[in-house]
């Protein structure tokens, strides 16, 4: 794994050993950043399930203005910290040691840019985070919630929270799901 784009291009990542995370590939988080390119520079990024916090140094990488890392696991909190120092982009990191529910009341932002999750597979952890992101006043219209989930989850009840889908990007075994809030 390694840094795809920016300041900190082509450096390798550190990944936490044993098959409690599961990384994002290059070649997918390649795409994502993509299709996200012109909304990274300067914004508020926040990677919740960080695992080894590839997504959101990939963010600080291309100008993200502040990312927050959200991760329970310590082994996997090890290598964020390391990547960050590795890729000398811990300045403008915010690393919390909690789980993805109760860490959304510890970011103090006007506005969160971009907000993208990536939790075990069919757990339900992304109803449980959607469901207490509406109520975060940083969570407004403009922004973007990005979930990577298996390609048969299931998001109709997201009406239920005041969200909706604006696209799906579908891969072989997983799929990006960008989701906005509606106005209410």
């Amino acid at each position: 794994m390694r840094v795809i784009a920016g300041t900190a291009r082509s450096l390798p990542l550190k990944t936490p050993e044993g098959l409690d995370t599961r990384p994002t590939t290059d070649r997918i988080k390649e795409t994502l950043f993509n299709m996200l390119q012109m909304d990274i520079p300067g914004c508020v990024f926040v990677d919740l399930f960080s695992g080894s916090g590839g997504i959101g140094i990939e963010a600080l990488s291309r100008g993200a203005r502040k990312v927050y890392f959200v991760e329970n696991a310590s082994s996997a909190l090890k290598c964020i910290q390391q990547n960050l120092s590795f890729t000398k982009l811990e300045d403008r990191a915010i690393v919390l040691k909690q789980d993805a529910c109760s860490a959304l009341g510890s970011i103090f932002e006007k506005e969160a840019d971009i907000i993208f999750m990536d939790p075990p597979y069919d757990c339900q952890h992304e109803k449980n985070v959607l469901s207490v992101l509406r109520g975060m006043r940083y969570v407004t219209e403009n922004t973007l919630i990005i979930v990577e989930a298996s390609l048969h989850t299931d998001f109709s009840w997201l009406s239920e929270f005041h969200f909706y889908v604006e696209k799906e990007k579908c891969y072989k075994t997983n799929k990006h799901v960008f989701i906005r809030r509606t106005e209410e």
